[in-house]
């Protein structure tokens, strides 16, 4: 985070509103949760005449703090909003993807993987358990379950059905930014932890590629990443769920940004044929979108 301007990490349920980036975040950089805290400190440095770099700290499955952050940042007024630009998310579902499949190769192969996270809406946890599910036919792993903290399963249900399931071991791997309690005991099946899902030095880098991506857009397009923000949620609950037949009828753009490869489980994106419903990868596709882990 060396060149000049603020960051600042925007944090929803995922990230526990900030504190499950204790001693995570690189110095220099800002955590405060959505709505307010953001609003004050975006306009804080708007007034000094900093620029600053805002990134929602998700990892694919809060596409509503994206929205959410762009609205905020659209409501600060411009002589307080200074240069304010609104990076790509920390990371996406297909992020998610190979970053499990990444920590989950450090896991003793004989080991049932439950993948936990923190509870969410229902779409947020029914993408949970796609994600297990490309985890599973992409990996080498026989066993992969889901938990959430807060929610249905629990890890300890989760641990149960796991041994209901002929699981001899079982190793909690987080889709989140803090880990997990560790169930207590039964005596039944040894439990481990696994994770984390991002060692710290990994996690500011990928932030820092986030905050470069950001100005390099700015410096090259102009473009502060807001209006793309503003339609991240799309996708992403009743809103666009639509009976057999029944046409879409929005008024909308959608505008879907796929990040550049890189390091860091970006891959390639493979366009497809204009379609005005929402595209979700498929299987093979989200396979070939993961390239190499931070």
């Amino acid at each position: 985070m060396a060149e000049r301007g603020a960051v600042i990490a925007v944090c929803g349920h995922e990230a526990a509103y900030g504190g499950a980036l204790d001693g995570l975040a690189a110095d220099g950089v800002t955590v405060v949760p959505a709505g307010r805290a953001l609003f004050r400190t975006v306009t804080a440095h708007g007034r000094r005449g900093e620029e600053t770099v805002v990134v929602p700290m998700t990892l694919g499955r809060e596409p509503g703090l994206v929205a959410d952050t762009a609205r905020t940042l659209r409501a600060v007024p411009p002589d307080a909003r200074g240069t304010t630009l609104l990076a790509a998310p920390l990371g996406t579902a297909q992020h998610l993807v190979g970053w499990l499949r990444a920590a989950a190769g450090r896991v003793e192969e004989s080991a049932a993987l439950l993948i936990t996270a923190p509870a969410g809406d229902p779409f947020e946890d029914a993408e949970l358990h796609r994600v297990a599910a490309l985890v599973r036919r992409y990996g080498r792993r026989g066993l992969v379950e889901v938990a959430f903290s807060g929610g249905d399963p629990d890890p300890a249900e989760g641990v149960r059905r796991c041994r209901l399931l002929g699981a001899r071991r079982v190793a909690l791997l987080p889709a989140a930014f803090a880990p997990p309690e560790l169930p207590a005991a039964d005596g039944t099946v040894p439990v481990d932890l696994a994770g984390p899902l991002l060692s710290p030095p990994a996690l500011r880098r990928v932030l820092a590629e986030r905050v470069s991506d950001a100005r390099r857009r700015w410096r090259e397009h102009g473009d502060d990443g807001v209006a793309a923000g503003l339609t991240a949620a799309d996708d992403h609950g009743h809103s666009h769920t639509h009976p057999p037949g029944e046409d879409h009828g929005h008024g909308h753009a959608h505008h879907h940004a796929h990040p550049s490869d890189d390091a860091h489980g970006h891959g390639p994106h493979a366009p497809g044929p204009p379609h005005p419903h929402h595209h979700h990868p498929s299987a093979a596709g989200a396979d070939r979108a993961i390239g190499s882990i931070a």
